[in-house]
């Protein structure tokens, strides 16, 4: 194993044949034809199935449970609860994920104390699942009942800055100038108060996990995560494991958007059930139950702009106040995207949070600038109504050059303004009539909008193997997982290229323990982070089997150094000189090597992160119709122009944006999840009332890629699975406004708030 000091030092040794081109996914006929597997479909020996049994209420206490009707059923092999669970860690230390916030993390089945509604209170397990569910019916649980806190408003003014912050959340900045003083000034002012609804990611797959027991005593376990390594760590700190006990693999995971970042209780249950039975155990969660862990939290939001007449900004002002659990910390960065986008010389941000007696909130698509974004969108929509400005021209006057929230660091790259031009052209901007209600067709009136999306683009510390074998073959991977991105198809893609074969020549293996260590699937760095350590380690195979050429007796490479050696077509060539050639495997089984592997890390640039700032934009124009009498609205068309980078397969770059879109459609027009604060309970708690978008909702979605170098890492990428649903929100609610002639500021935009 050897390794790279510097990622900046090295390019690919090959040409780019596929990487920047459109591939269909690999793992697609998998998928389509039912051969690929999820972590529920794991078949084992002797597997038992165990059934969660939730919780009624949201706070209180556990009086009794009542489990031995449960246990008479015939197939039934044991009734767990927090009075008879095995013993397992006690520190809060053990419990906490990679990316867990900080707090004490929830302990399913720990004692007597109920935190919020849905919690397992009971895990019955049985030879098969449909005993188990009918077992799971006669469990009997009574409680003293308190009552609980669920709503956001109620505690706002128990809100608090949290004093321990989340790893990797940046707070907000300290404010700079006089916003106060500015505003109260200020010739043109626009205020007011912006909500999004909790939302829950809802991903087509349950969250399951399935812990085989080998004969040799250690476990082998398929879970529903976005990052094998996390769940590893998990069970083994919980369970006093050696690492080399218990292997985690999840091969394709079935949607995510953030819900399976950190390890959720049926992880821990199913492993819990096969210690104490000393068998293979399954835990697969229904549909209700996904409802009683991870969700977008809702946030209570205030901007406030004051600008010149021109429209030029001369105060910002961002407030926000957010739920957690009563248990932990969770934070978002929510307001310093105002700070990053505009320039203005009197800002202040503040991010505070509140506790509330539900399960802790988690990352959702783009967390946290999902949120902002919105608000800071929507604000200066009214800003340039306010101004008698263009919406695209009073951005483009208040542009930022630099990012005012770290000490003025200049971008890396940003391209925002070419997103402006091109997304305008395309969709046709220049035709539209300001005045609200004033474009209409038929009974329907016609609004058009728009608004800047950005996120961060991050790299983080990753791993990964290459093995090239005789017959020409290459297998790479890493323990990271491909949640629907098209991972495994960008790395075979760049793998390929850096060693001169053709894509089917090469396999790569993802989501497994046993694989060198990478990233949850997270954050938008996947591509970033396991993409330059796929291509360091398939470079370092490629100078080994160079030096290997060399050595041959009469090689065309005696004397040529690796910097002139190019790979294409499965043979190392001299550069200039393409007469003097030999192919991988004439080197190899001349050589007489049965394999050549490398494994290797990438990580940040340190030197670029000291000077530059790195973020992903984009601009989001919409056309929407409503129907004048019904309130009803349709979004009609999308030109969502994406600065990001390198762009590694446009086919799947371009899908991971149309599904952004999506979400965002969802998050301004559908999504909301309705607490019932008496009780605490998510009461839509089905995908047949809670409304998520579908084909019928969906028109025209046009995806532009704006050119755009970045050196942030050697590929120079960024990151896209956040950046397409970023804005897509505000710039509906714009449009909406200008069709309407009617704000909403509160999301989801249904049709009581138009009527």
């Amino acid at each position: 194993m050897t390794q790279t000091s510097n990622p900046q030092t090295f390019s690919s040794t090959g040409r780019d044949t596929f990487v920047g081109t459109p591939r269909s996914r690999i793992d697609g006929p998998a998928k389509v034809t039912g051969l690929a597997k999820y972590a529920g479909e794991f078949a084992a020996p002797d597997l038992a199935y165990g059934y969660v049994v939730s919780s009624s209420i949201a706070k209180g206490r556990i009086t009794a449970i009542e489990s031995a009707e449960a246990e008479a059923v015939p197939g039934v092999l044991k009734v767990i609860t927090h009075a008879n669970r095995p013993r397992t860690a006690w520190r809060d230390k053990n419990f906490q994920d990679a990316v867990a916030p900080p707090g004490s993390p929830f302990r399913a089945l720990y004692d007597d104390l109920i935190v919020f509604s849905g919690q397992p209170v009971a895990l019955v397990v049985a030879e098969d699942f449909e005993t188990a569910r009918y077992a799971a019916s006669l469990v009997r649980v009574s409680y003293a009942m308190q009552e609980p806190v669920t709503d956001l408003k109620a505690v706002r003014g128990d809100s608090y800055d949290p004093p321990t912050k989340r790893e990797g959340i940046k707070p907000p900045p300290a404010p700079w100038g006089d916003a106060d003083q500015a505003f109260g000034s200020a010739p043109i002012r626009v205020q007011g108060g912006y909500s999004m609804a909790n939302e829950h990611h809802n991903p087509m797959e349950p969250h399951a996990t399935t812990v085989v027991v080998e004969q040799d005593g250690t476990y082998t376990v398929y879970d529903k995560i976005q990052g094998v390594s996390n769940s590893h760590q998990y069970l083994v700190n919980v369970f006093g494991l050696k690492p080399d006990q218990v292997r985690v693999l999840n091969p394709y995971l079935g949607g995510g958007f953030g819900s399976g970042l950190r390890p959720q209780y049926q992880a821990f249950l199913a492993m819990l059930a096969a210690q104490e039975l000393k068998r293979s155990v399954r835990v697969t969660l229904t549909r209700d139950q996904m409802w009683s862990f991870t969700y977008r939290g809702e946030a209570l939001q205030t901007v406030a702009l004051g600008a010149e007449p021109d429209g030029t900004l001369t105060t910002l002002r961002h407030d926000a106040v957010q739920g957690t659990s009563t248990f932990e910390d969770y934070q978002e960065v929510i307001v310093n995207w105002s700070g990053v986008l505009y320039r203005c010389e009197n800002v202040a941000l503040t991010y505070r949070i509140a506790k509330l007696d539900t399960a802790t909130p988690g990352d959702m698509r783009a967390p946290g600038a999902v949120t902002g974004v919105f608000a800071i969108e929507t604000a200066m929509d009214e800003l340039a109504y306010a101004t008698g400005q263009d919406p695209i021209a009073l951005r483009l006057k208040n542009y930022a050059e630099s990012d005012a929230t770290a000490q003025g660091k200049p971008f890396g790259s940003k391209e925002l303004k070419s997103c402006f031009r091109q997304g305008a052209e395309r969709f046709g901007w220049a035709k539209r009539n300001p005045e609200p209600r004033s474009m209409r067709e038929g009974r329907e009136l016609v609004g058009w909008g728009v608004a800047t999306g950005i996120w961060e683009s991050m790299m983080m510390q990753s791993s990964a193997i290459a093995t090239l074998t005789p017959d020409g073959r290459l297998t790479v991977g890493n323990s990271t997982g491909d949640i629907g991105t098209g991972t495994y198809t960008i790395l075979t893609q760049i793998a390929a290229d850096t060693l001169g074969l053709p894509m089917d020549a090469v396999t790569t293996k993802l989501g497994d323990t046993r694989l060198p260590e990478a990233p949850v699937a997270g954050g938008s760095w996947t591509a970033a982070s396991s993409g330059t350590a796929v291509m360091k380690a398939c470079r370092n195979v490629g100078e080994q089997v160079f030096k290997l050429a060399r050595g041959l007796e009469n090689s065309p490479l005696a004397n040529v150094d690796f910097d002139r050696a190019v790979f294409a077509d499965g043979r190392i060539s001299v550069a200039g000189d393409p007469g003097r050639s030999v192919s991988l495997v004439e080197v190899m089984q001349a050589a007489g090597v049965d394999k050549v592997e490398a494994v290797e890390q990438a990580g940040p640039d340190k030197d670029f992160n000291q000077k530059y700032e790195a973020y992903t934009h984009s601009a989001i124009f919409v056309e929407v119709k409503v129907d004048e009498e019904l309130g009803q609205v349709r979004v009609t068309r999308v030109v969502s122009a994406i600065a990001a980078g390198k762009v590694l397969n446009p086919k799947t770059a371009r899908s991971q944006i149309l599904g952004g879109v999506v979400m965002g459609i969802g998050s301004a027009l559908e999504e909301e999840s309705m607490l019932d604060h008496r009780i605490g309970r998510f009461m839509n708690h089905n995908l047949g009332e809670y409304h998520v978008p579908v084909n019928a909702d969906i028109y025209d979605i046009d995806v532009i890629f704006v050119a755009e170098e970045d050196k942030a890492n050697p590929l120079g990428v960024k990151g896209l699975g956040e950046i397409g649903i970023v804005g897509t929100a505000a710039a509906i609610t714009n449009a909406v406004f200008h069709a309407t002639g009617k704000r909403v500021r509160d999301l989801p935009i249904t049709i009581d708030k138009l009527l």
